[in-house]
């Protein structure tokens, strides 16, 4: 093996989980490198597995260096396949191998490795991937749907140029990680607000808050690879999620936000938990009508306070755990711990992420910092270490 099979680790979503890796013969085996160095990349360790039809689009030596340990391709007498395993992903997954798993056909070791992670109970995803021709055939649906009933999740990609193409390396890891977590203890129904709010000055012009809307991407994004149920609502943002999050209600301005929420809030499946990570407009502008005149000189525009969302949403979460942040652009790091102890009590929260800009920008060695309700303050270095805090405090609160 070559020592150039190191991944940078990103995430530790799958640390210490083992996962088989099981590549058939469609193009998309083509994929399977970069497929197994993203479950590396958080924290998986990965046992590939070929098809003699998939030797024939890839090499096994290119799998295991993406893997980091050899393929199994035939027979063994360890027949390691069989335990041990935390989940197993069949990408692509043709026709023919599910129709193979279907009807109990155990005729390799991949075909047997999938039948015992069947009986084990273990997450199975399989990644259809196929002529759209071949994908709409009544046999392929049928195939499909009994797997399902079987207990195989099925990830399928919308058509592209005629064909069922594999997703993207890091939305098929996503979703696993996903399956894979949700049996976790402590998983819980999370509502994220995020990004910045927007209210119309004229009919072209807006005023709007800075936020790029990473830091609730990336809490949203984490919490759903650690199998919680997360729902966003998101506000204006500068980045799209990194991979296709299940539930976004988009909401742009302030009070379509406060409508969503409220409508999330009351909902059959009512969140235990809020991450309120949005930038609310404090103020807001009585719009003029039309366009203002570009040559009318000097615009006096009067701004109005805005209701509070976390004041008004207070009514609508009662049984619901809260964490709202608070940013301040100068003074004492004392002040806004005072800030944000009183905040935790206005709304009854159970903690407050509390930000000074210049740690926001990067100026300093801290992040943020964590206030709890009683009195506790839990000091982050970066937005990783924030995530996986917010992830511990819905997990064990």
């Amino acid at each position: 093996m070559s020592e150039d099979t190191g991944v940078s680790v990103i995430g530790d979503s799958l640390e210490g989980k083992r996962v088989i890796l099981a590549v058939s013969g469609g193009i998309a085996a083509t994929e399977s490198v970069k497929l197994a160095r993203e479950l590396r990349r958080h924290g998986a360790e990965v046992f590939p597995m070929m098809t003699k039809s998939a030797e024939k689009v890839i090499t096994p030596l290119a799998l295991s260096w993406g893997s980091g340990i050899d393929v199994v391709t035939d027979w063994e007498s360890e027949m390691s396949q069989l335990g041990g395993f935390d989940g197993l992903i069949l990408a692509p997954a043709t026709r023919n191998t599910i129709a193979k798993f279907v009807h109990g056909i155990l005729d390799s070791p991949i075909m047997m490795a999938i039948s015992a992670a069947s009986g084990s109970g273990i997450p199975i995803l399989f990644v259809p991937s196929m002529h759209n021709d071949l994908f709409q055939d009544k046999v392929t649906d049928d195939l499909l749907s009994e797997s399902v009933n079987r207990g195989v999740h099925i990830m399928i990609e919308d058509p592209q140029e005629g064909k069922r193409k594999q997703p993207d390396p890091v939305e098929i890891v996503a979703m696993f990680c996903n399956l894979v977590n949700r049996s976790i203890a402590g998983r819980k129904r999370v509502a994220i607000t995020l990004g910045a709010n927007a209210a119309p000055i004229d009919s072209i012009r807006k005023i709007v808050n800075t936020s790029s809307g990473n830091t609730g991407w990336s809490i949203a994004e984490y919490l759903h690879r650690m199998g919680h149920d997360v729902v966003c609502i998101s506000g204006i943002t500068s980045r799209k999620p990194t991979f296709s999050l299940p539930d976004i209600r988009i909401a742009e301005s302030p009070d379509s936000m406060l409508a969503e929420s409220i409508l999330v809030a009351n909902s059959e499946k009512r969140p235990e938990y809020w991450v309120h990570a949005a930038a609310i407009l404090d103020y807001s502008p009585e719009p003029f009508s039309g366009k203002f005149p570009s040559k009318s000189g000097e615009w006096v525009i009067t701004l109005k306070p805005m209701v509070k969302h976390l004041k008004e949403l207070k009514e609508h979460t009662i049984g619901s755990k809260r964490i709202a942040f608070k940013l301040e652009v100068n003074g004492l790091e004392e002040n806004l711990i005072d800030k944000s102890m009183d905040l935790i009590s206005e709304n009854e929260l159970l903690a407050v992420v509390a930000n000074m800009l210049n740690d926001v920008q990067g100026e300093t060695n801290s992040r943020c910092r964590i206030v709890f309700s009683d009195g506790k303050i839990s000091e982050i270095t970066d937005i990783n270490d924030m995530c996986l805090e917010i992830e511990r405090i819905i997990s064990t609160h």
